[in-house]
Order: C-alpha cells, then sequence, then structure tokens
C-alpha cells in the first residue's frame, strides 16, 4: 500500500486525494486552512461554476495557457465525468448560458460537502491547519513532508495542489512554487489573471457601478488587435471588470508597460452610418431640446453626462444647431471610447493565475515530474490557465483526477 500525501485542499487536492485512495493508497491531505475548500466558496460568487458542459476540444479551446497539456486530461476526465461524479454524491445540477454547470440550489456549500463526502467514503485522512514546511526527497525520489512543526509524514508519493496566488485571503500564496524550485522544477513568471483593470481615464470613476450589456470590446497592444469579444461590463471606480474585461485581461496583464487600449463599441448592432441615421432621428424627435436632454433614447443615464463632456459639445447647445461634425463625433465616440490600461486589481481579486509550474517537466498523461520521481502536480499551480465559465474548475478536476488515479 502506498503511503500519500496531497498538500492543498482545494478542488484539486480534493479530487486527488479520494482518487488516490480509491486505488487502494494510504492519503493523507493536509490544508494549512481550518476548513477545506475555502476559495471554492467563493467561487462563481458563492454559486460555484464547476465545469462547462462541453466536449474536450471546446474545454482546450478556452485554455490560453498551455492549452495542449490538457489534453489527455480533459479527455480523460472531462465536464460529463465530472458531472456524474458530483450527482453520484447527490448533487444535483443545472446548466445556465453559455453552458455554465451550477448546483441545483446555488451554494458552492454542497460541491464543498459532497468533496468531503468523497474523502470520508474513501478513508482520507484529513488534516487541517497543518501547514507542510518542505518535501523530503532522498535520490531524486519523493520520501515524505516536513510540516512546519517539524513532524515529519512519511510517504512515496506527494500531490501538490496548493493552488496559485489569486485571492490570496483564502490561502493561496504561492506555497507551491516554492516547493516545485526546490524540487528542481521551473516556475514561469506569475501574473494575476481574469482581474479587474485599472484604466487612466479619470471619467470611470464617475460612472462607478454601471453595467453595460450587449457591447463589444477590443484589445489593442502596440496598434496591434490582440482580442475582440462581445457581452457584458461594468464600471469601478478604478476602471473596468466584468466578464468580458476578466477575459480580456488575459490578454493583457503580462503587457501592462506596453500601454495596452481598450476600444468598447456602445453600440455593436449598428455601423457608424447607422448610427448616424439613429442619431438623427433622435434629435428630429427632441428638435428643440438641449443636446443634455436628447440622449436619453440611446444611452443609459449615469453615462450621458460623461460622452457630453468627452464630445466637446456643449451640452446646453439645441440639437436643431449640432453640425454634421459634431453628430459625427457623437456617432464615432459611441463605436470607439477608448480606455487606456495602465494596471491590474492584482492577485486579491484575480479569480487565477497566469503562469506556473513548467508544464514541459511535467508528464500530461500522468501529472507526475519528470525530474522527482513520486511527485505530482495538479491544479493552478501548474501553468494552465483558461477563461471564465467553467474552464478553471474543470482543469483542477482533470488534472486532480489524473494525479490521483496514476499514484
Amino acid at each position: 500500500m502506498k503511503n500519500v500525501v496531497v498538500i492543498g485542499g482545494g478542488p484539486a487536492g480534493m479530487v486527488a486525494a479520494g482518487n488516490a485512495a480509491l486505488k487502494g493508497c494510504k492519503v493523507n491531505l493536509i490544508e494549512k486552512n481550518e476548513k477545506l475548500g475555502k476559495k471554492l466558496y467563493i467561487t462563481g460568487k458563492g454559486r460555484c461554476n464547476l465545469t462547462n458542459a462541453s466536449e474536450p476540444d471546446v474545454l482546450i479551446e478556452n485554455t490560453i495557457g498551455n492549452p495542449y497539456f490538457m489534453y489527455s486530461a480533459f479527455y480523460t476526465f472531462g465536464s460529463d465525468k465530472t458531472m456524474e461524479f458530483f450527482e453520484s454524491l447527490g448533487v444535483k445540477l443545472k446548466i445556465e448560458r453559455g453552458n455554465r454547470v451550477f448546483p441545483l440550489s446555488d451554494k458552492s456549500s454542497d460541491i464543498i460537502k459532497a468533496l468531503e463526502k468523497f474523502l470520508a467514503n474513501n478513508n482520507v485522512v484529513v488534516k487541517l491547519k497543518t501547514e507542510a514546511a518542505d518535501i523530503i526527497i532522498d535520490n531524486k525520489k519523493v520520501s515524505g513532508v516536513m510540516l512546519k512543526d517539524g513532524n515529519v509524514i512519511l510517504a512515496e508519493r506527494v500531490i501538490i495542489a496548493t493552488g496559485g496566488l489569486s485571492y490570496p485571503a483564502t490561502g493561496s500564496t504561492g506555497d507551491g512554487y516554492k516547493f516545485a524550485a526546490k524540487c528542481g522544477h521551473s516556475v514561469s513568471k506569475l501574473y494575476p489573471s481574469l482581474v479587474p483593470l485599472r484604466v487612466s481615464e479619470k471619467w470611470c470613476s464617475e460612472l462607478q457601478g454601471l453595467s453595460l450589456k450587449n457591447v463589444s470590446i477590443e484589445v489593442k497592444i502596440g496598434g496591434k488587435s490582440v482580442y475582440k469579444n462581445f457581452g457584458e461590463m461594468m464600471f469601478t471606480h478604478f476602471g473596468v471588470t466584468g466578464p468580458l474585461i476578466l477575459s480580456a485581461s488575459r490578454y493583457i496583464t503580462d503587457r501592462i508597460l506596453q500601454n495596452p487600449e481598450i476600444i468598447v463599441d456602445l453600440k455593436p448592432a449598428l455601423s457608424e452610418k447607422e448610427l448616424d441615421l439613429r442619431i438623427l432621428r433622435d434629435f428630429d424627435k427632441f428638435i428643440n431640446k438641449s443636446f443634455k436632454n436628447s440622449l436619453n433614447g440611446l444611452l443609459p443615464q449615469k453615462l450621458i453626462p460623461v460622452i457630453i463632456k468627452l464630445t466637446e459639445i456643449n451640452p446646453d447647445k439645441k440639437v436643431n444647431e449640432i453640425t454634421k461634425n459634431e453628430r459625427k463625433r457623437l456617432s464615432s465616440l459611441l463605436k470607439n471610447l477608448k480606455l487606456n490600461v495602465v494596471g491590474t486589481a492584482g492577485f486579491s481579486e484575480a479569480v487565477v493565475t497566469c503562469g506556473g509550474v513548467c508544464v514541459d517537466e511535467i508528464d500530461p498523461s500522468t501529472m507526475e515530474s519528470k525530474i522527482v520521481s513520486g511527485l505530482f502536480f495538479a491544479g493552478e499551480v501548474i501553468d494552465v490557465d483558461s477563461f471564465t465559465g467553467g474552464f478553471n474548475l474543470q482543469a483542477a478536476f482533470s488534472t486532480g483526477y489524473l494525479a490521483g488515479n496514476n499514484v
């Protein structure tokens, strides 16, 4: 019987530990927090978007960091297996817009309880408030884990599933990267990803809390388009957030110094010419009104003063006095509202970490280290990251399954 230590009680660690025990191993799961699944508890705003009900090729398409490393993992344990797994543990699921899968109860705690049940059913020894200090290696083979209290747990297999650096308040403080580096692994530079963005435009703070639906954005770096998409975004006191922005951040986070620019199209369904005709119709309707009172049908109330200021058209000017050039300036602004990105909200607000343990040094079919025999990796600690929509949690479950199954 193999002795296995899993470091980290998040989604990857719990799935790895339970599957290792299913294979007949004696498993200790150590977690430095006072409870398991602390970060899992807050995912999906507490609802837990646990996977995306899509074929493996779609999972790979939505993985930005090293997608082909995940080929084996997604084809072995994809979203269908994840859904079957949780349903077998008594969790009823539902599929929402964009194939996002949630527990029917909308409670992430149900997912955590199911994973705890999985561990208990398979006799995994869970040690809470227990912190690993080092991984013991003899002749390039794992032989145990040294704890911070000085105790040692002997083991022929160790799975590092410590998460990344995102949401450090939940215990994700980068321990796994330190362990990996000490074991001889390369760790790529780490950046916050799926993260709100800071912009230089001061007027953003005037729009704090305003959510825009059905807008499109384009990210340009050095004049070159690197990302385009359509959806929902929101203004904050320091910049922008929302699903569109979080996805866009993945293409920006490691290139902040290259002065990225976001161009928002507030009216993507209309061409500039069609938009100009629409504005003309509104102006005809409000012919005797001032400019500031003529945009109610076109824009959210909160946005109107900012747009007026940016057009540099006198807000009290009557619409029948607005020139063709001024009108064109308005339509051009609505189609090309520019934001200059100067930073991110950092790891404290990032959904996931971009970067991690180098995938070239991990066997993609087993998650075992190619450098140290008996050392495995699972979850966010690996240099793999995806878009929002359940893809990152699926990567955690898939890599956790492979690691646990192959110890």
